[in-house]
């Protein structure tokens, strides 16, 4: 207690202690408060991603030009298996690129380490002045790389490259057995009853995953995957190549001199294979008109244990193309239902109604021994460096080409030998055997969707 002489002296030192308490309330509760901040900082160090600590802008779209405007990121991956390479999946112009860096962020620390690219333009470019390309770089060592930007120079300003996650980069276990690749659905595409009849049998034959890179489609083929999206059968991979690059719908330059063929679909594959590699235990490569009917088994997954079984070290299983015109029709399940839906690609001029049902197109035409029959394939995407439309380009496995006896590609299109008459082609039901599940699935997804 303090006693004081005089009042006035007494309310000075009453204040000089009010005040000394409020000082040391304040600092304690600074004190708090800097304490706080600090683990909330450390927590918040602690738990975020490694990616904080790489700089440079993160990459927004699935296709990114540099500045050149003469190359194309689509993805980075890692690929160990010759020894630890970054493979960025890329476009790029077969003149005017020559040198390129890889500017790889390394962990734990965020330092950045730049080294010179190899560029491996594919060799099934087909005339035009853009390409496929792996731009490849050595990675250095202790550097576990999270990220990587690609640059022309090996010197510039970090903030300002656009930073790439690398893929691959932990080991998963396969979380499907086939994966299949359609590149690129494009013009608008409104194949919409045929498109539902090739998933429901890729699904009846065991795929559990279709990718397809998407440049656009119509309204209604856009309802159709949006139902298979949230089913989980379909995943999209936005693909707007026509922003960047005068595309051709043609395969050959000749044909149409544009910057590129076919809405880059050598690319797309390319990295479709790369993007399944650790979740998929094979990989389908063909259209969306297209379905490898196996002959002598009742699924994909008993087909390819008897032909990996027969063809030990092979990766890639090569299947004949056979066209099932769709100007030929056997009158049998009619479904009434199905007449309305669209089914034709407007690129092939067909009419678009009724939609065509594949179950009435069983004649095939018979091969041409003076032309060319072009394959697809089922790939062990671990075994394939490269790969084209028709063929792969680099693999370490063996290439197999399967016996028309064991499986064909059911190819139901506007006709290659149309000036046949019917009597000439080849009758061939094997679809028919699918007949009862493809009708159920078919109805389900079309009440959901289109009816």
């Amino acid at each position: 207690m303090v006693h004081c002489g005089k009042k006035h002296l007494c309310a000075f030192v009453t204040c000089i202690l009010i005040s000394a308490s409020i000082l040391i309330c304040s600092w304690k509760d600074l004190q708090l408060q800097n304490h706080l901040t600090r683990k909330t900082f450390l927590q918040a160090t602690t738990a975020s991603p490694a990616s904080q600590l790489c700089r440079g802008k993160p990459a927004q779209n699935v296709i990114t030009p540099l500045e050149d405007n003469r190359t194309f990121i689509i993805s980075p991956y890692f690929d160990d298996r010759e020894s630890k390479v970054t493979r960025v999946i890329g476009i790029v112009h077969h003149e005017d690129v020559k040198q390129l860096h890889c500017w790889f962020c390394c962990q734990p620390d965020g330092k950045i380490y730049v080294s010179k690219a190899k560029i491996d333009i594919h060799s099934d470019r087909f005339g035009f002045p853009y390409g496929a390309a792996d731009i490849v770089c050595l990675e250095p060592e202790n550097c576990n790389p999270t990220h990587v930007s690609i640059h022309q120079s090996p010197h510039g300003n970090i903030d300002q490259l656009p930073r790439f996650e690398i893929k691959n980069r932990k080991a998963e276990t396969f979380s499907v057995d086939f994966t299949v690749c359609i590149s690129a659905m494009f013009g608008n595409y409104n194949n919409v009853l045929q498109f539902i009849q090739s998933v429901e049998m890729y699904k009846i034959l065991g795929v559990q995953k279709v990718v397809i890179y998407k440049n656009n489609c119509s309204h209604l083929m856009e309802k159709v995957l949006k139902f298979y999206m949230e089913e989980g059968t379909v995943e999209i991979i936005p693909w707007p190549i026509n922003s960047h690059l005068k595309v051709s719908s043609e395969w050959h330059f000749s044909l149409d001199g544009k910057d590129i063929g076919y809405y880059g679909q050598i690319t797309a594959l390319n990295d479709c294979i790369y993007r399944n590699m650790q979740r998929s235990k094979f990989v389908v490569l063909n259209d969306a008109d297209e379905i490898i009917l196996p002959l002598k088994h009742p699924d994909w997954k008993s087909m390819m244990s008897s032909l990996q079984e027969q063809n030990p070290g092979a990766g890639i299983f090569l299947f004949e193309n056979h066209i099932f015109p769709k100007t030929v029709s056997t009158p049998v399940f009619n479904i009434s239902s199905w007449n309305t839906v669209p089914g034709v690609n407007i690129l092939q001029h067909v009419n678009t109604v009724p939609g065509v049902n594949i179950l009435q197109h069983v004649h095939r035409e018979p091969d041409r021994k003076e032309v060319f029959n072009p394959k697809k394939m089922i790939i062990d995407p671990r075994q394939v460096i490269q790969t084209s439309v028709h063929s792969v380009l680099r693999a370490y496995g063996n290439s197999v080409n399967v016996p028309m006896d064991v499986a064909l590609i059911y190819h139901c299109r506007v006709p290659l030998q149309g000036n046949l008459p019917r009597e000439a082609l080849i009758r061939d039901t094997t679809l028919w055997r699918y007949n009862s599940s493809l009708i159920t699935n078919v109805n389900k997804v079309l009440y959901q969707t289109v009816l």
